[in-house]
Parts: structure tokens; C-alpha cells; sequence
């Protein structure tokens, strides 16, 4: 994360900006290409290529009197619990892992992919990276609200900060869930400052660590 006061006209103003790293992760065909597509782009296909290794999208957030920057690293479902994704989540602040309701297989996997992510990236302070749980394409009639508690609790479980039912076809809670995630870096990223230098607040690479739940709620 890096922040710095924006230039006008020669004079420093009071409008910060912030950069977040924020990975998009989970199984092959859930829609994190799509998902990212119409958050930043407002655009939608189905036709979209498998990605190869990592793919990179920047969107750019009027927040209050601050703009935030999320570079959005869209990681292929194929480089599951690989080596290299030690190297593709290094100071990622946040994370969304996306699941497909009409897959089983690939909510199975969501476990896996977090205690992945965990084993592999930590915060300064020992906790995990606020991290969001995407219920992708709801469009296809699988709704999970009648199991709105199940998954809440899952989400406490398993240390998400969230969770959210998405479709990057009908652009369903996709932009809600992405401020969903910014506060919570944001409230991390303060907790942190409170208890570490600030140059020493980027996430640091630790297999050695323990999972944190700040709640779940939708």
C-alpha cells in the first residue's frame, strides 16, 4: 500500500491516495475474469479465455476526499496452491475468493484456497489479509439466501470478512462487495498503524501464521 497528498496547481491538497493490491482467486470457470471485466470495464462476454498465470486490472475509486487505487491481480484457477502463488499474493492487502453456485466442486475448494492464501501471506500485526467470499453466478437460479446463516457462519469459521452473491452477468453486488472489501483493508490498514511503524505495514510472506474471523455479515 502506498499513499501519498495528490498535486494542484504546484500546491499540496489534502486529497490522499491509496493503493491497494487486491487478488481475485479460486477454481478454474468461476467468473473471476468476468467479474473483474465488469467491475472495472462495465463490460460482459461469455466468450472469455481461460487466464494464463496472472492478469492485472486497475480501478480507480472516488472515496470521500481520498481516491483509491485497486490493482485488481486476477490469478488462473490452474496455478492452484502452486509455488508461484507465493509470489503473485506478495502485498496483496485484500482478497476476493469466488466460487460457482452451480459447481459444488468449486465451494469445496473455497477452503482450501483460503487456507492457502493464509499459509503463504500475513499483515504486520500476524493477522490475515481481509478477504471476501463471492457467490458467483446467482444469475443461474442458484440463490443461497434461504442458506443465508450457513453461510454466514461459514464465513465466521473460516475468517472471511463477508460474503456476497454475485453476477457478472446481470452486475449483481459486484461493486458493493468490492467497497465491502475496500473498508475493511482500510480498517485494517488503521488497526495496523496503531501498532507498527508505518513503513512497516506491507504484508509480510510467513508460513507460520493463524487465521482471524472480524465477522461475517452479508
Amino acid at each position: 500500500m502506498t499513499n501519498h497528498p495528490s498535486q494542484s496547481n504546484g500546491m499540496q491538497s489534502l486529497r490522499k491516495e491509496y493503493l491497494y493490491k487486491v487478488l481475485v482467486i479460486g477454481d478454474l470457470g468461476v467468473g473471476k475474469t468476468s467479474i473483474i471485466r465488469r467491475y472495472v470495464h462495465q463490460t460482459y462476454s461469455n466468450n472469455y479465455r481461460a487466464t494464463i498465470g496472472v492478469d492485472f486490472a486497475l480501478k480507480v475509486l472516488n472515496w470521500d476526499s481520498e481516491t483509491v487505487r485497486l490493482q485488481l491481480w486476477d490469478i488462473a484457477g490452474q496455478e492452484r496452491f502452486g509455488n508461484m502463488t507465493r509470489v503473485y499474493y506478495r502485498e496483496a492487502m485484500g482478497a476476493f475468493i469466488v466460487f460457482d453456485v452451480t459447481r459444488p466442486t468449486t465451494f469445496e475448494a473455497v477452503i482450501k484456497w483460503k487456507e492457502d492464501l493464509d499459509s503463504k501471506l500475513m499483515l504486520a500485526n500476524g493477522q490475515s489479509i481481509a478477504t471476501v467470499l463471492l457467490a458467483n453466478k446467482c444469475d443461474q437460479g442458484r440463490e443461497l439466501t434461504n442458506n443465508g446463516i450457513k453461510m454466514d457462519q461459514f464465513c465466521k469459521d473460516h475468517g472471511f470478512a463477508g460474503w456476497f452473491e454475485t453476477s457478472a452477468k446481470d452486475n449483481l453486488n459486484i461493486s458493493e462487495a468490492a467497497n465491502f472489501l475496500v473498508k475493511h483493508i482500510m480498517a485494517t490498514e488503521n488497526d495496523i498503524l496503531k501498532t507498527v511503524e508505518p513503513d512497516t505495514i506491507s504484508p509480510q510472506l510467513d508460513s507460520n501464521r493463524q487465521t482471524s474471523c472480524s465477522g461475517c455479515f452479508k
